[in-house]
């Protein structure tokens, strides 16, 4: 285990006796971490993102307990994704029109084998898996593929775009049984962070599979990307 830094230290003593609080309680301490810094100790510079995360009961190697979907947060992510859309045509010309960042066929599936991957979302049209489909070595790992269940498979490509630069954000739980979704940026304000929170969860609960007994959320905790995460009430 690396050497923890004097601000992560700062954060943990602060949060040593907090235990497991309401969700507003969570959010509230975590805005707050830097509020009394040391002298010694600089603030994070950048405006963190905010991740939620959900330990689920379900197992994973069973198909029907692959818990994965979509959402547009209330709220937005606070960032412009960079989207890319594989598709021909009159799709193409749509993609383009609804704000695709490249769009294309065989040439950006080139360009994405040569190396390029610039981009957060890939969307394609149901014709155009074949040229998609040997991009799954260098897509999947990233979890860029496009897939019917996330849709970014779709025939509508310019709702698909548009939902994906408004803020649209993807999940897929892990081998863990843990899923992770960015949920907001440190600068949002308190009641934004909490309404996109509680649309992600109420979501999750929507997309309990059917064979699940048992607890089915186990534990949340939210945290941002340079500090620890705080536990969460059910």
């Amino acid at each position: 285990m690396g050497k923890q830094s004097k601000r992560i230290k700062h954060y943990n003593e602060k949060l040593s006796g907090l235990g497991t609080v309401s969700l507003e309680e969570a959010v509230g301490a975590l805005k707050s971490l830097d509020s009394d810094l040391p002298a010694a100790i600089k603030p994070v510079k950048m405006d963190q993102t905010v991740e939620l995360a959900v330990r689920l009961g379900v197992d994973p190697r069973q198909a029907d307990q692959l818990v994965r979907g979509s959402i547009i947060l209330p709220h937005g992510i606070g960032k412009a994704q960079r989207v890319v859309v594989f598709a021909q045509g009159a799709n193409l010309e749509a993609a383009e029109a609804a704000g695709a960042d490249a769009a294309g066929g065989k040439d950006l599936a080139d360009k994405i084998k040569g190396g390029w991957l610039d981009f957060d979302v890939a969307i394609a049209t149901p014709d155009m898996m074949g040229v998609v489909g040997p991009l799954g070595r260098v897509l999947g790992p990233r979890g860029l593929m496009p897939s019917p269940r996330a849709g970014t498979v779709t025939q509508d490509v310019e709702t698909a775009v548009k939902d994906y630069k408004a803020g649209k954000v993807e999940f897929r739980v892990d081998a863990g049984g843990n899923v992770h979704c960015r949920v907001g940026k440190m600068s949002f304000e308190p009641t934004q962070l909490i309404e996109n929170i509680q649309a992600m969860l109420k979501y999750l609960d929507s997309l309990r599979p059917s064979s699940v007994k048992g607890a089915y959320v186990r534990n949340v905790a939210v945290s941002a990307t340079m500090s620890p995460g705080i536990s969460v009430a059910l």
